[in-house]
């Protein structure tokens, strides 16, 4: 009896604009996330100010690392305009 292996699979580059659309669409993410955490730092009470001020410095952390990456790309802010409102219009036809 001959042995297979079912997990052989190729393994597919991203194109440097799914690089960048990831870059844009993180930067967008992390940008929500800390917005939000931030809010929730404002209302929060007790042992959940410690919690927030955490989320808060890590997502800004994130946020600073990304926006390094993209002008490290050439990513400027008319791309992630332009790629936040490709993705709004996008999904307003998905509806």
């Amino acid at each position: 009896m001959e042995e297979r292996y079912a997990k052989e699979l190729a393994i597919i580059e991203k194109t440097e604009i799914e690089k960048e659309t990831d870059i844009i669409k993180n930067i967008m993410k992390t940008s929500r996330e800390l917005k939000t955490a931030n809010t929730n730092f404002n209302y929060a009470q007790g042992d959940l100010v410690d919690y927030y001020v955490y989320q808060i410095k890590e997502k800004q952390s994130k946020l600073d690392y990304l926006i390094k990456l993209a002008k490290h790309k050439g990513i400027s802010v008319d791309m992630i305009n332009k790629t936040k409102y490709q993705l709004i219009e996008k999904n307003n036809e998905a509806i």
